[in-house]
């Protein structure tokens, strides 16, 4: 089973489900895969915990 791995700050479920959606048909449709066969791992990232530019993205983004 191919694996789809994404590291992101945090988002609404609605939006993760959208993305695991999208993800899926897309590696589906290019590498001719059936969607059901991909997994998709989405890391969650406190903006805290990233950094810009010598910046925290919580900083960057007020």
């Amino acid at each position: 089973m191919p694996v789809i791995t994404i590291d992101i700050s945090t988002m609404s479920r609605e939006k993760k489900a959208e993305l695991v959606k999208q993800l899926s048909a897309k590696a589906s449709e290019v590498t001719q895969i059936p969607e059901e066969k991909f997994i998709v791992l989405i890391n969650e990232m406190p903006r805290d915990n990233i950094g810009i530019g010598g910046r925290l993205l919580s900083d960057i983004m007020k």
